[in-house]
């Protein structure tokens, strides 16, 4: 009964898996594979030989801060409209647009919008004489991150809020009629009565936001290009560019392993929590 569906994760995903390994564990670029057994050579030079060791670090705080924001953001938003756009539903298709445009899309319009010579935040900014000169956002190695995390930001909020707003929606009005009938006046409500009952809604929210940060390519392609330097470098953006541009495939699925690795060292905390708060309902 189940051979059809194990037979097509064989081919799917244990194919594929298996050719990663062998790749990572042997010399090959994309004209000859396998060309030498290196056994750990590859995984010892993505890490002291190449930057991908500050890509995987950059990739972990880019995706734990904008998971965050975006959680806080959407909470916020997901709380408005539950409290006071009760059956908005135009309102909530509204706020999914920014998530239904391409990456790519995204990516160019904050650049635009961004760029110092024409760009209209830095027009809005040198108008209203809050800077005396423009500014180059995606040139300063300080200011280009943050400018991704905007973007990203922008795009990805809208989905964060609607599956906030699903949670908010299923906690029982009658529980809120008891907490008013006790005294409770609505702020100390969200804390003691929505947010406990929400919290492992919230953690699998998080989960699923910072498991898509990691995956993060097109912003950071159309950006920055992991410019300037290597300071917008992220783990996909340096593994594609291994693979694609130095054609290093070996490497590249050396690179691929660990930071699979490292996407589950970061994100099993997180299962442990959410596990933690689904115990305790």
């Amino acid at each position: 009964m189940v051979a059809p569906m194990v037979s097509g994760l064989a081919v799917f995903a244990g194919y594929p898996l298996v050719y990663l390994i062998a790749l990572a564990f042997t010399r090959s670029d994309l004209g000859d594979r396998f060309q030498k057994f290196v056994g750990l050579g590859n995984f010892i030079w993505a890490l002291k030989g190449t930057v991908f060791a500050t890509s995987l670090f950059n990739a972990i705080w880019f995706a734990l801060a904008v998971s965050a924001v975006q959680l806080c953001l959407g909470l916020f938003i997901a709380h408005l409209l539950n409290s006071y756009v009760r059956g908005g539903r135009w309102l909530r298709a509204l706020i999914l647009l920014p998530m239904m445009t391409p990456p790519v899309m995204v990516g160019i319009a904050w650049k635009l919008m961004l760029n110092p010579a024409g760009g209209w935040i830095n027009g809005v900014l040198l108008r209203s004489g809050l800077t005396s000169e423009p500014i180059s956002v995606f040139g300063d190695r300080y200011l280009a991150f943050p400018g991704i995390m905007v973007a990203d930001t922008w795009q990805w909020t809208p989905l964060v809020a609607l599956l906030c707003f699903a949670a908010l929606t299923t906690v029982p009005e009658d529980v809120y009629e008891a907490a008013a009938l006790d005294g409770a006046y609505p702020r100390r409500m969200f804390w003691t009565v929505t947010l406990p009952m929400i919290a492992p809604a919230l953690v699998a929210i998080y989960l699923l936001r910072l498991v898509m940060a990691f995956k993060t390519f097109d912003l950071v392609y159309a950006l920055t290009q992991g410019g300037p330097g290597n300071a917008t470098t992220i783990a996909t953006f340096e593994i594609w560019k291994t693979a694609m541009r130095e054609f290093d495939v070996g490497l590249a699925a050396a690179q691929t392993i660990l930071f699979a690795l490292t996407v589950s060292i970061v994100t099993l905390p997180v299962v442990a929590l959410f596990n933690y708060l689904e115990s305790r309902r």
